[in-house]
């Protein structure tokens, strides 16, 4: 019998004191599949999500909230590709995050992918505080999703965040298997700060 992964493990290591939820949050793909997000805790990380700055405050982020049995879901998971497809249809939620690159007459919004990043880590980082897990995803067709959804040429689905419960590892492929156990790295601040170390 397998057992659920010690999410301790997965924690940062972190060379700061941060949040609870940026230490705890990580990417899983294994996903409960039984297990259901509550309307109010949906509508709690989408809050975060509205609450994210943007240039000019012109709020250029949409979302498709997709729950795992509808018709909506089926359709976003048929967009994935490779091994998306493999795990993603355990997740409680598909949410298409959708960037409005143009505005009502047509003129560009340049900043409007920078700023769907940062609502979707605020939803991220509050799903996470909500006792959930999500993964981002990159590899879908887009036009699948312009098409299904009607969404014209004013918007740009960027990604997909699967929202849900932690699940057992035991039911990935092995490939993905060896990858929700993988150790976690990550670049040190000497890297990533140009002026180090008269920065940090």
């Amino acid at each position: 019998m397998s057992l659920l992964p010690d999410s301790t493990s997965r924690h940062a290591d972190t060379e700061a004191a941060l949040l609870p939820a940026l230490v705890e949050r990580w990417s899983p793909r294994a996903y409960d599949p039984s297990a259901e997000v509550d309307a109010s805790v949906i509508r709690t990380i989408l809050e975060a999500a509205r609450w994210a700055p943007s240039a000019a405050n012109v709020q250029p982020w949409r979302f498709i909230v997709a729950r795992r049995g509808t018709p909506e879901f089926t359709a976003v998971h048929d967009s994935l590709m490779g091994f998306n497809r493999a795990w993603a249809d355990s997740a409680a939620l598909l949410i298409v995050n959708i960037a409005e690159i143009v505005d009502t007459e047509g003129k560009p919004r340049p900043w409007a992918r920078y700023d769907l990043g940062q609502a979707v880590a605020h939803l991220t980082v509050q799903a996470q505080h909500e006792g959930l897990h999500t993964h981002q995803m990159g590899g879908f067709e887009a036009d699948a999703l312009r098409e299904g959804f009607s969404l014209g040429e004013r918007f740009e689905p960027v990604s997909i965040t699967a929202i849900g419960v932690l699940g057992d590892p035991e039911a990935l492929p092995d490939a993905l298997r060896e990858r929700e156990s993988a150790p976690r790295t990550r670049l040190p601040l000497e890297e990533l700060v140009l002026n180090a170390p008269a920065a940090v």
